[in-house]
């Protein structure tokens, strides 16, 4: 299982119970939270966070030092992709190759722009994760 309080760095090294994550995630994670996973994600794409929050509103989260509860939970959602990714290929480059490549199962859209875009996209990218993880993908 992913450690996701631990990924987003509010884990205080240790692990978090899932409704003390919701609610953290509510309450605004911080603005280091979001580099702190784009760095994990894309290490190379210093815009990579964008993708997750707008250039402007990120530049608005900046002086609060708080991402919105959508923002949070969108990252949120990235932070589980990326390490289910990492758990079924066991290396971070190959984990990057598959969500930054695009897959037949996804209509040959990108499995990170699907996972960003909805809750059910992301669905859709662990569903095809889980199928490489117990041998059943395409």
């Amino acid at each position: 299982m992913v450690d996701l309080a631990g990924m987003l760095g509010i884990g205080e090294g240790r692990s978090m119970a899932p409704l003390r994550l919701v609610e953290r995630i509510g309450e605004g994670l911080p603005v280091s939270s979001l580099d702190r996973v784009a760095q994990q994600v894309a290490p190379g794409d210093r815009n990579f966070r964008y993708r997750v929050v707008p250039r402007s509103s990120l530049a608005r989260r900046q002086h609060s030092n708080r991402l919105t509860a959508e923002e949070g939970a969108r990252l949120a959602r990235l932070a589980n992709i990326w390490g289910f990714a990492r758990e079924v290929w066991k290396d971070d480059d190959k984990a990057r190759r598959f969500l930054f490549r695009p897959h037949m199962l996804l209509e040959d859209r990108l499995p990170i722009d699907v996972a960003l875009g909805s809750e059910l996209g992301a669905e859709l990218v662990k569903s095809i994760l889980g199928g490489l993880l117990h041998g059943t993908a395409l």
